[in-house]
């Protein structure tokens, strides 16, 4: 493997025969002043995330008696309505979980402040993470979020429901005419959905061009960066035949009683009612656990691409944590974050839900502890960083607001219902997304 992807990921993957330097030295203990203060933190996430983060919080406290921490936790969709209606209010929390596709916005907004000084003052300890792992959370020349673990787009197979229908599991390169298949057969065999829900969401939108050599919007963001709607267009026609035939969640049944952007608990592949679910592979931790734990067994596979084209994979930074500029204790906030980064008692704790640590003090030190959802997590990111692609700029502000607004209730809801052709659907989505692109380029 070659370039800097290669680099990357011979970095963050945890696998036998790892030797890490510098093992033996310790980090810098950030100091707090000593006087009584409260840390606001918010994040997204599943139960077992929840449970987690408060068990680190909590040995955070012990470190530091005089800091109490308060905290909010939401799903994916609910958190980020709070944390908008927040930051009008000029009420954020201290530290934030952001997300790559949010970074820009948020900071062109002067939402979330750069830690560049902590980090020169070793109040944010990175002496054990590889520069290349910061650097998706620099924007603008500045580092506005700690990158809380390396991740990848992934299928979840469930091996038992493809041994049972007698289907074989498919090639790391299959595309998406061998999905199709593969789903209608696991539904022709097993009587269920070959394919759960997620599906619709909006980053296999992204995944589609970056399969075929492009990506959904130009370099700076003003618009849709395609020339072409097809591949697009062809996406949701096999979407419905698929939710035709019966082989896939039908999108009003995965609002109503599967919707991954509230709990990833919820998959229809945790009951057991489908055999194949999309998610990010650091998820793979809660729902696993979700599903029963070690008596089920799955494997991460690559995502689909389009007839003839590339991996539509790419690693990047699971989450992150910020600290923003209307924290009202930011050197405990970054604090906070170098805690969660470098603390190993934290980390065993933690244990890489949020995905591959980035500090490889703390890597080396996970390895005995992990169970069999962390060994296939790590794994599947060895496995894929062999064929990837770079990883794509930030969503430009303006990408927020085409989802919510466009992508899924304009585009995706009337497509699954069969209120709006494909084809008119994916050019409503270029003339809308292009309008608020400009709008928020000025």
């Amino acid at each position: 493997m070659r370039g800097p992807v290669g680099r990357i990921v011979a970095t963050i993957i945890l696998t036998v025969g790892l030797c890490l330097a510098g093992a033996d030295h310790t980090p810098a203990l950030a100091q707090s002043s000593g006087a009584p203060v409260e840390l606001r933190v918010a994040w997204w996430g599943s139960q077992d995330r929840h449970n987690r983060t408060i068990k680190a919080i909590e040995l955070f406290q012990k470190k530091y008696p005089n800091i109490k921490v308060t905290y909010e936790f939401a799903g994916w969709g609910d958190y980020w309505t709070k944390m908008t209606t927040q930051a009008a209010g000029r009420n954020l929390p201290d530290v934030m979980q952001q997300d790559y596709a949010y970074i820009g916005e948020w900071t062109s907004r002067g939402l979330i402040a750069p830690l560049d000084d902590y980090v020169k003052s070793g109040t944010i300890d990175v002496r054990d993470v590889p520069e290349a792992l910061l650097k998706g959370g620099v924007v603008n020349g500045k580092l506005v979020a700690v990158n809380l673990g390396a991740n990848s787009q992934c299928w979840l197979l469930d091996i038992d429901a493809f041994k049972k229908a007698g289907v074989e599991l498919p090639a790391p390169n299959w595309t998406w005419a061998d999905f199709e298949k593969t789903a209608l057969a696991l539904h022709g065999k097993l009587g269920g959905w070959g394919m759960g829900s997620g599906i619709w969401e909006n980053q296999i939108w992204g995944a589609l061009y970056l399969s075929a050599g492009q990506w959904r919007y130009t370099a700076d963001g003003s618009k849709i960066g395609y020339e072409s709607d097809k591949p697009l267009v062809d996406h949701f026609n096999m979407l419905l035949r698929l939710q035709k035939a019966g082989a896939m969640t039908p999108r009003a049944d995965e609002l109503a009683s599967f919707n991954m952007d509230t709990s990833v608990e919820l998959a229809p592949v945790v009951s057991r009612k489908a055999a194949m679910a999309y998610f990010w592979s650091n998820q793979v931790v809660a729902v696993w656990k979700a599903a029963g734990g070690d008596e089920r067994n799955f494997v991460l596979h690559p995502l689909p691409r389009v007839a003839g084209g590339k991996s539509a994979n790419f690693i990047k930074p699971s989450q992150f944590f910020s600290v923003t500029t209307q924290a009202k204790q930011p050197k405990e906030a970054a604090m906070f974050i170098d805690f969660i980064t470098n603390s190993i008692e934290a980390n065993e704790v933690l244990l890489a839900e949020r995905g591959v640590p980035i500090s490889s003090k703390v890597q080396k030190a996970l390895l005995p502890l992990l169970g069999r959802s962390q060994a296939e997590m790590f794994a599947y990111l060895d496995r894929v960083s062999k064929d990837v692609q770079p990883i794509p700029p930030p969503d430009p502000p303006g990408h927020v607001d085409i989802v919510k607004n466009v992508y899924n209730p304009q585009v995706v809801d009337p497509v699954a219902y069969g209120k709006l052709e494909p084809d008119k659907a994916a050019a409503l989505l270029r003339q809308e997304a292009n309008a608020i692109l400009a709008k928020a380029k000025r």
